[in-house]
């Protein structure tokens, strides 16, 4: 049967995969192809371009690799929808007016950083241009991250910032339309990610020790191309992976090949050690460990480890771009990693966040309201209604982080984030207003 005559609207300039591929991506351009639109029949396509299925296949296959269209069974073949990018960070830490406190952010206290100045002091010697041919890892960093790493790992990268090592990840073990499991809350950054690279995520919940092993399980029964988590300090939650609990999930992961994204961003100031999936699983096993929230956020640094296949493509991609992470960048981290005065004002930095978050939490405990976790930077408040706790909350000089744009599924009830780093001075009163906000819309505007 010969198929009927079609008026695609573009044409190829060269009769190959690439050429086919090159005038479609074109015509999404230009607006011939719209977002959503359905695209004709293989050999319909083939037909009327007196090209090979084959061919066309081919270059269906490009364009999907690329997230350009996505193929779904009957339903045919579309042209991905556009993803705005950072949608949900937007919505979490956009500020409507200026606060006189603001705890929406997740931000680390600027005066429990680091001391640059001792360090840049010593680099004398450290201030001459590199080459590009010089390993694109300082070597000595990496044996000084081996000795902290949560397991055996061989193969490191420095890059810049834990979502610029999430995103690499991502581009290297997701395509368009795989499914991606996820914590549920998690980093909104995390899920903007994940859907603008087309995949459909799946959240998973957690409890007091982190992702429940049952729910993994139950995802599971259907294919995934990577579980993503944040082993400890978990952002909004604060809870952090428990052995026992690290080891269950190895085990449910242990029968499929599904490979482990970790993002610790909490890094050298959580407050519980180290830990990874990659004890159990370390073939296919991603950990990624910031250095913002310890040693700075403008360093823009953050280290990962994976399996050899992973890190070369990883390394590959980079080469189309930066090529490398600044080697004066890494060097001021060693620096920091190695010297006395710097590690003693990390660990002060990680006993202080500490001694503040429970501060906070035991106040608003003694208020009625019940917060999880036991590390991090920031807490989840459960509250009654979203809406109104943010805007008592503002009209009283104090932005919080509202919940939604952290669940990667429905949450069963309004949850505020609130960043504690900062909070070092009337925690008690502070706790107090936000309880009354956790509680607005049930026991009215005040008490």
């Amino acid at each position: 049967m010969t198929p009927r005559k079609i008026d695609l609207g573009w044409k190829p300039e060269e009769p190959t995969s690439r050429g086919v591929a090159n005038a479609v991506s074109r015509a999404i351009r230009a607006g011939v192809l719209k977002p959503g639109s359905t695209l004709p029949p293989i050999r319909a396509v083939a037909a009327e371009l007196g090209l090979s299925p084959t061919t066309v296949s081919a270059a269906w296959s490009l364009l999907a690799r690329s997230g350009t269209i996505h193929t779904d069974g009957r339903r045919g073949t579309r042209i991905a929808e556009l993803h705005p990018g950072s949608e949900r960070y937007r919505r979490a830490v956009e500020r409507r007016s200026p606060f006189a406190l603001d705890l929406s952010t997740g931000v680390p206290d600027g005066a429990l950083l680091p001391d640059l100045a001792p360090v840049l002091a010593r680099m004398t010697s450290s201030l001459v241009p590199g080459s590009y041919l010089d390993e694109p890892v300082v070597p000595e960093l990496v044996e000084v991250l081996r000795d902290d790493w949560p397991y055996p790992a061989e193969h490191f990268s420095v890059v810049d910032g834990a979502m610029d090592a999430v995103e690499l990840a991502a581009r290297a073990l997701i395509r368009f339309g795989d499914r991606v499991i996820v914590e549920h809350p998690t980093f909104p950054l995390i899920l903007d990610q994940l859907e603008a690279a087309g995949a459909e995520v799946v959240g998973v919940p957690v409890d007091t020790q982190g992702m429940v092993p049952a729910a993994l399980k139950d995802a599971l029964s259907a294919p995934a191309a990577a579980v993503v988590l944040q082993p400890r300090a978990q952002n909004p939650t604060g809870v952090s992976l428990s052995p026992g609990r690290a080891k269950e999930l190895a085990a449910v992961l242990a029968d499929s090949d599904v490979p482990v994204i970790e993002d610790d961003s909490a890094g050298y100031v959580a407050w519980t050690p180290g830990i990874s999936l990659g004890r159990w699983l370390p073939d296919r096993t991603v950990h990624i460990r910031s250095f913002s929230k310890s040693h700075g956020p403008d360093l823009r640094l953050a280290a990962m480890s994976g399996p050899p296949a992973v890190m070369r493509e990883i390394a590959s991609r980079r080469q189309l771009g930066q090529g490398w992470t600044s080697r004066l960048l890494q060097k001021i981290l060693l620096g920091l990693l190695t010297e006395d005065q710097s590690v003693r004002q990390v660990e002060r930095a990680r006993v202080e966040y500490h001694e503040r978050r429970e501060a906070m939490v035991e106040a608003l405990r003694r208020h009625d309201v019940e917060v999880g976790g036991t590390d991090g930077l920031n807490v989840w408040v459960p509250v009654a209604d979203e809406s109104a706790a943010t805007v008592r909350l503002a009209s009283q000089g104090i932005g919080v982080a509202p919940g939604s744009p952290f669940a990667a599924a429905p949450l069963p009830g309004g949850h505020i984030r609130v960043t504690i780093a900062a909070v070092s001075e009337s925690i008690p009163e502070l706790a107090g207003m936000i309880a009354e906000a956790a509680h607005a819309g049930v026991w009215g505007a005040a008490r």
